[in-house]
C-alpha cells in the first residue's frame, strides 16, 4: 500500500473511531442565535431578497417551526430565558437590553446598575452548568449581553471557553461601543485582533470542535450578526459614529445575513468532516423580530414591541434520526421551551426541571404528539413604556402603557395573523376578560 493510501486509510479509521465514540457516548449540541432578525429574512422564510442555502438546508434536513416565540422584543431578555428556563421576568433587570455600557433602562434595572449588580446572577442559570455536571465541553462564543461586571462573565454561568461581545453591540471591525469601551474578550480577558467580528467568532467555535470533536461538547454560538451597526464585510474603511450607528441600507443587512449563512455553513460542514453530524443536534434561531431594515413579514410589528413581528421569528432545529426532517411544526412555543428539551437531554435531575417554566419542545416533536394549546407570556419595559401580552390558542391579548396612556388590543391569530383587526370591543366579556385574568395572575407570580 502506497504512502498516500495508508494516510487515506489511517484517516478513515480515526474519522469512523470519533463517530462510533461520539455516538455510544453523549450527543453534542450546537446552538446558533443569530441578533435582530426577522420572521421573513430567511429565505426558508420567504425572503424574496436573501440567498442562504446552508441555513436553508438545516431546516430541509430538520423541523422548521411556524409559531415560534421569543422570551423577549429585545436582545437581554430572550437570552436570560435560555441560560435559566424561565421567563425572564423572574428576574430583576432583565425584561429589556442592558444599555451600552452598563445602563439600565428601566426602574428595576436602574437601581441595579448604580449598585453595579445588573446583570443574569449565576446561579439562575441552569443550562451550562446541567451540560458542564454531565461531563460536557462547554463553550459560547459571541454576544453575551448578561452583564458587564467581572462577576456576569461567562466563566462563572459553566463555560469552560469565552470569546465574544460582553454587550449589546459593536463595531464589526475596531470591535468597540460607541463608548470607545473594549468590550470583546477572551475568557475573562479583553483582547485586541483583526478581523470582522462574525469571522472571529466562527473561527473559534471551528477551533473548538476541532479541539473536542471526541469529547460531547455544548456550544453556544450567539452571533451579533445582523445587528446595527450594519457594517458588511466589505465595510472596513467607513467610519461609524453616533449618527450612523443605526442606519442601514436592506442592501447592506442582506449582505450581512448571506455572510452569516456561510459563516453557518462552515460550522456545519466541521460537523460533516469529523464524522460528527449524526450526533450532534443543531438549533438556530433569532433573538426576536428585526428592526429597520430588517424583514419581518408578514406579521405586523419590529423589535421592541409585542405585535408578532417583534416576538415570533425563526427556529429550526437538526438532529438526525431523532427529529422528522423536513417538516414544518406549527406548535406554538418559546426559547425557555428549548431550555427544557436541553436540561433533559443533558440529565437535569427532576427537583431541577421542576423549576423551569417551558414544555419539552424536543421530546414533543421525537414522540410526535399533537399540538397543545397553552398560554404564553410577556411583559417588556423601557422607560416608562410597559408592554404585556398573553397567548393561547388563536387569540392574543395586548396591554400597552407609555406616557400615561392605555392601549389595549385583541386579535385571532388563525384568522388575522397580521394583527389588524382589534376585537376588543365585541370581546370584551369573553376572551379579552379571560386573557386579561390570565396575565394579571401570570404577572403576580412573576413579582411574587
Amino acid at each position: 500500500m502506497n504512502r498516500l493510501l495508508t494516510f487515506a486509510w489511517v484517516g478513515l479509521v480515526l474519522l469512523g473511531s470519533m463517530a462510533a465514540h461520539a455516538v455510544e457516548g453523549k450527543p453534542n449540541v450546537l446552538f446558533i442565535l443569530v441578533d435582530d432578525m426577522g420572521f421573513g429574512d430567511l429565505a426558508c422564510y420567504g425572503a424574496p431578497d436573501v440567498k442562504t442555502p446552508h441555513i436553508d438546508r438545516l431546516a430541509s434536513q430538520g423541523v422548521r417551526f411556524t409559531r415560534y416565540y421569543a422570551n423577549g422584543a429585545e436582545c437581554t431578555p430572550t437570552r436570560t430565558a435560555l441560560l435559566t428556563g424561565r421567563y425572564p421576568q423572574r428576574v430583576k433587570g432583565l425584561e429589556c437590553a442592558i444599555g451600552t455600557g452598563n445602563v439600565g433602562r428601566y426602574d428595576d434595572a436602574i437601581a441595579l446598575a448604580e449598585k453595579r449588580q445588573l446583570g443574569l446572577q449565576p446561579a439562575e442559570a441552569i443550562l451550562p452548568r446541567v451540560f458542564k455536571d454531565a461531563g460536557y465541553v462547554t463553550a459560547i462564543f459571541g454576544k453575551w449581553h448578561l452583564g458587564y461586571e467581572p462577576r456576569f462573565h461567562p466563566k462563572h454561568y459553566g463555560f469552560d471557553r469565552f470569546f465574544g461581545v460582553l454587550g449589546g453591540n459593536c463595531d464589526y471591525f475596531t470591535h468597540r461601543e460607541l463608548s470607545e469601551l473594549p468590550v470583546v474578550y477572551r475568557n475573562d480577558k479583553p483582547v485586541e485582533l483583526e478581523g470582522y467580528m462574525t469571522h472571529l467568532i466562527t473561527k473559534e467555535a471551528l477551533a473548538f470542535i476541532d479541539d473536542h470533536g471526541e469529547d460531547p461538547f455544548f456550544l453556544y454560538v450567539p452571533y451579533t450578526t445582523p445587528h446595527f451597526p450594519f457594517q458588511t464585510p466589505q465595510d472596513g474603511d467607513k467610519v461609524w459614529t453616533a449618527e450612523n450607528w443605526t442606519e442601514g441600507s436592506r442592501a447592506s443587512y442582506v449582505a450581512m445575513l448571506e455572510d452569516m449563512d456561510w459563516n453557518v455553513g462552515q460550522l456545519l460542514a466541521k460537523l460533516d468532516s469529523l464524522a460528527l453530524t449524526e450526533n450532534t443536534l443543531v438549533i438556530f434561531g433569532s433573538d426576536h423580530g428585526a428592526m429597520g431594515p430588517g424583514r419581518n413579514l408578514p406579521f405586523r410589528g419590529a423589535k421592541g414591541g409585542l405585535f408578532e413581528g417583534g416576538i415570533r421569528t425563526a427556529m429550526m432545529a437538526r438532529w438526525p434520526g431523532r427529529l422528522p426532517e423536513g417538516v414544518e411544526s406549527a406548535q406554538p412555543c418559546m426559547t425557555l421551551d428549548f431550555s427544557r428539551s436541553l436540561a433533559r437531554m443533558a440529565g437535569a435531575g427532576e427537583s431541577q426541571l421542576a423549576r423551569l417554566d417551558g414544555m419539552d419542545i424536543l421530546a414533543h416533536l421525537e414522540k410526535g404528539t399533537p399540538l397543545s394549546s397553552r398560554s404564553l407570556f410577556w411583559r417588556a419595559r423601557r422607560g416608562d413604556r410597559t408592554w404585556k401580552a398573553v397567548q393561547r390558542g388563536p387569540w392574543k391579548y395586548i396591554h400597552k402603557v407609555e406616557g400615561g396612556e392605555t392601549e389595549e388590543w385583541l386579535f385571532h391569530l388563525d384568522r388575522d395573523a397580521r394583527e389588524t383587526q382589534n376585537r376588543m370591543s365585541d370581546e370584551k366579556e369573553g376572551a379579552a376578560k379571560r386573557l386579561s385574568g390570565e396575565l394579571a395572575a401570570w404577572e403576580k407570580e412573576m413579582d411574587g
